[in-house]
């Protein structure tokens, strides 16, 4: 568990209502069996109760709970971190392409919001699967939630824009080498955050980065450009507990005060930690959430 909690709260206290819009929740292996041989195995101290911990840290108030890839199609830790959480919870299941309309019904009414598509190895859906089960869960209000190298997206971006529904790109597009501001790949993305259907998360700039903490300002910059491109189709999250990194994780107080200053000013802060995610997710507005 040593650093999956920072020690300090960040300087910059999110809002209320504050979403992580991308976390991740591990539990005992004779509850939640792993698949064997994944890339990404369950994190020590990834559980539901820790991240609670790190949730009143970070001034967090909702979340969005992803399901691991190490997982599969079973989703029973992610519906459990969900019931957990309660109301301010929402989750991205993975589903497989024979799945019932009566399941994904199911899902939803549980508080599945997304499907999610990892397509940078051990994910157990394909690109042959996009199609098809964007379609069939767009029908229940969900998005896809796509995971794939960035600098392929101007290969797959029209056929991305094409689909059905809404869809989430994680992690600035997850360029595995990080790339200049006029890539072809991070072109394409800012043109699909055009089309009014498509956000991003301004997340894992650590995961990339070859110029690494305390700023990582080589991804960093791209997370600044997409907010001052289109701060109305970013998400905050943490990707806790940092999966890709076992047993070296980033310190999620100073990812927290980046992003604050990647915002410029505390309204784009909330605008991208509050209301994106109430109108991508569905969370209900309480007294504390601001006015959109």
């Amino acid at each position: 568990m040593s650093g999956l909690i920072p020690a300090h709260a960040p300087a910059f206290r999110p809002p209320p209502g504050a979403c992580d819009c991308h976390m991740h929740v591990f539990g005992p292996a004779d509850i939640y069996p792993p698949r064997p041989n994944s890339p990404f195995p369950p994190v020590a101290g990834g559980d539901i109760e820790n991240y609670k911990r790190l949730r009143d840290t970070l001034g967090l108030s909702r979340a969005v709970v992803v399901q691991a890839s190490v997982y599969g199609f079973d989703n029973r830790a992610t519906l459990d971190a969900m019931a957990a959480l309660g109301a301010d919870a929402r989750g991205v299941a993975v589903v497989p392409p024979d799945v019932s309309d009566k399941e994904l019904e199911l899902l939803t009414d549980r508080g599945i919001r997304g499907i999610r598509f990892f397509m940078i190895g051990g994910g157990v859906l394909g690109w042959e699967h996009l199609e098809t089960l964007a379609a069939k869960t767009a029908a229940f209000g969900w998005h896809v939630q796509m995971q794939m190298d960035g600098r392929r997206l101007n290969e797959e971006a029209d056929r991305l824009a094409r689909l059905p529904g809404r869809l989430v790109i994680d992690h600035n597009g997850k360029f595995l080498e990080p790339v200049d501001l006029d890539h072809p790949g991070f072109t394409a993305l800012r043109r699909l955050l055009d089309n009014g259907r498509t956000w991003v998360k301004t997340s894992g700039v650590y995961e990339t980065s070859r110029i690494g903490a305390p700023d990582y300002p080589d991804v960093a910059a791209l997370a600044r450009a997409l907010i001052t491109h289109a701060p109305e189709r970013c998400l905050f999250a943490t990707n806790w507990p940092h999966p890709s990194k076992p047993g070296n994780p980033p310190d999620d107080a100073r990812l927290v005060d980046l992003f604050h200053e990647w915002c410029g000013d505390d309204l784009v802060a909330a605008r991208i930690m509050v209301d994106n995610p109430m109108e991508l997710y569905g969370f209900h507005p309480t007294q504390q959430d601001p006015a959109p």
